[in-house]
């Protein structure tokens, strides 16, 4: 099973080898077809041999030796209850993206499907990768193949858009690897025979523990990168411009896999590595993550472009992603978790429709349309059932995890402020109106457009790319526990880890002097506070 897991990252990079080597567009569409159903039906075997009772604990593990004399850098990969829904979310992603593009791309489609496999597997890496410095390649790969999708293949405003993007996430990046290389070589003073670890079995565990100062400041870089990935506000400005440009296949990928980096990030290394910072800020990011849901639901209401509405709507989802995470209990992380999932289904549908009615009549504007439904029936379906999954309608997969982080945030003891959890709520509330208000406008009322006459309805290729996501809109929604059981175990376990970590490390800084800031953000009391100085 290690080598298959090795295999399902890699093989898309073969079939980029193989549609250099054909020279043929029509080839080329094909091996890339074939190589990411190839990819999605390996991985199959990899979560039907997932053992969830042992879901704490990487499995599939493949461990490389240290690449440089004295430092622990090594190949580290590996499937937990963190990573295994989102790596399969990838690998189901993979064909559905490469038919979405099948007619609608003309040029360069050697280049093109190229960068769509090298983004699969950069993915796969990033959810996979057990070694923060194998995680940060595979985090930085991902820019590349998304920068030329936008760049060469976006629309008229594509140039800015990829410069925004690039700018944006590469300096968030810059940042977090100045963070790196300080954790990496803490983490090394603290191994017998090392100068330099980044490990992330020994960074997330209890024998490795960083003073509070050094703490704020990591968070400080790694959360920057993440947030702005993510991405959370006010770091999202990005993000209507990327996916208002990007081609339809590259939307879905942002929407549906990129994002889910940076929240992925947030669990994955800032809770277990900086457990003290990532409470005492827990107030913050929530209240940014609640701004973002109402802002982000405001500003999509007034969109007079439906892909901007979407883009928009997914700068307000992932306020509640994030809102779940930092109330730092079992039900708003396990909300938090599977609200990853819902999204990349949902949003990632909801940019393939809008995709599907561009290409029949090369206007996204609200305006263009109405009435709609009478000509389309089945698109009509499809997007309706997308459009309540997106807004959380009870029996689809959106309600399970917006309630999830409501209840959890509610119950937090890291949120103080029950009115987050009010505002949050309200936005809820907001995503009905603009969502139903965008469906009417565009499906229903009198056709004002003759052109719109003469549409025709989803053929058998598009109706095959929604159905496997609608499938998931009503499983996820229906029985829940089949998603969340693959987490349950190591939420359970990561929650009270970084409990006794938080706990111990503060006990610790109780011997050392702090600066009167670290003292008062930590709350360590002054008197015992001026004992001799901790690392």
């Amino acid at each position: 099973m290690q080598l298959l897991l090795n295999i399902c990252i890699y093989l898309p990079l073969a079939g980029i080898a193989a549609i250099l080597v054909s020279r043929n567009d029509k080839a080329t569409k094909w091996i890339s077809l074939l190589t990411t159903v190839v990819t999605f039906l390996l991985s199959l075997l990899l979560i039907f041999n997932f053992d969830i009772t042992n879901s704490g604990t990487a499995q599939f593990l493949t461990e490389g030796s240290p690449v440089l004399a004295g430092m622990d850098i090594k190949y580290l990969v590996g499937l937990d209850g963190l990573s295994l829904l989102l790596f399969m979310l990838t690998t189901l992603m993979g064909p559905i993206v490469i038919l979405s593009s099948w007619d609608s791309i003309k040029k360069h489609l050697a280049g093109y499907y190229s960068m769509l496999l090298l983004l699969q597997t950069a993915s796969m890496g990033v959810f996979a990768s057990l070694d923060l410095i194998v995680f940060y390649v595979f985090f930085e790969l991902s820019l590349i193949p998304m920068y030329f999708l936008i760049g060469i293949w976006g629309g008229k405003g594509r140039i800015h858009a990829t410069v925004k993007f690039f700018v944006y996430t590469l300096v968030g990046s810059l940042i977090m690897l100045v963070g790196l290389i300080y954790l990496g070589y803490d983490a090394g003073s603290s191994l017998q025979g090392y100068v330099f670890s980044t490990d992330w079995r020994f960074l997330s565990s209890g024998a490795y523990q960083i003073g509070l100062v050094e703490q704020t400041y990591l968070f400080a870089a790694f959360a920057l990168a993440f947030c702005i990935k993510v991405p959370l506000f006010p770091f999202h400005t990005w993000l209507p411009y990327a996916h208002t440009e990007a081609p339809t296949a590259g939307s879905v990928v942002l929407a549906a896999i990129m994002l889910k980096m940076g929240t992925y990030g947030l669990l994955r290394v800032c809770l277990p590595i900086f457990p003290n910072a990532f409470v005492e800020f827990a107030p913050y990011m929530a209240a940014l993550a609640v701004i973002g849901i109402i802002y982000g639901a405001l500003v999509a209401m007034v969109q007079k472009d439906v892909k901007k509405l979407v883009a928009y709507s997914s700068v307000s989802h992932l306020g509640f992603v994030v809102l779940g995470l930092f109330a730092v209990n079992v039900i708003s992380v396990q909300g938090a978790l599977l609200q990853m999932i819902n999204h990349g289904i949902s949003t990632g549908a909801l940019f393939l429709i809008v995709g599907m009615i561009y290409d029949r009549r090369h206007t996204r504007m609200i305006e263009d349309f109405g009435g709609i439904a009478k000509v389309l029936p089945v698109f009509a379906v499809m997007f309706m059932i997308a459009t309540l999954a997106s807004i959380g309608l009870p029996g689809l997969n959106g309600f399970i995890g917006e309630f999830l982080i409501l209840n959890g945030a509610f119950h937090s003891e890291v949120i103080p402020q029950n009115a987050f959890v009010v505002f949050a709520a309200l936005g809820v509330i907001l995503a009905a109106v603009y969502m139903l208000w965008m469906y009417q406008r565009v499906m229903f009322g009198p056709l004002k457009h003759k052109v719109n006459e003469k549409l025709q309805d989803l053929n058998a290729r598009e109706i095959g790319i929604l159905v496997p996501l609608v499938i998931l809109m009503f499983w996820i929604g229906i029985r829940p526990v089949d998603f969340t059981q693959y987490s349950e175990a190591q939420v359970n376990g990561l929650l009270q880890a970084s409990q006794e970590k938080r706990m111990a490390i503060k006990q610790s800084a109780r011997t050392g002097e702090l600066p009167e800031w670290t003292s008062t953000l930590y709350d360590v009391t002054d008197e015992l506070a001026s004992q001799p100085k901790n690392r």
